[in-house]
């Protein structure tokens, strides 16, 4: 599986404590096995954002993606509830 990080997202990933993005790394390679694994509670998002999914790192945290072509990923955002608006 590629991913792909979109500027948005590599943005809001900088700014993330340093805790955060160990935990974003760990979560990722979950992912990459399997981005339907339990821990990660992925789900599909409604309204606006009905064609992206999110996947959680923790109770607070977020990330939005998409599923693209030929088994690639798109990250979007990283952050609190706030990156759906």
């Amino acid at each position: 599986m590629q991913i792909i990080y979109s500027p948005t997202f590599r943005k809001q990933y900088r700014h993330l404590e340093k805790e955060a993005q160990i935990l974003a790394e760990e979560k990722e390679t979950i992912f990459k096995n399997n981005p339907f694994d339990v821990r990660l509670k992925t789900h599909k998002l409604h309204g606006r954002l009905s064609n992206l999914w999110s996947f959680s790192l923790n109770l607070k945290l977020r990330v939005v993606f998409e599923f693209g072509e030929n088994q690639s990923v798109v990250f979007h955002a990283i952050g609190h509830h706030d990156i759906y608006e």
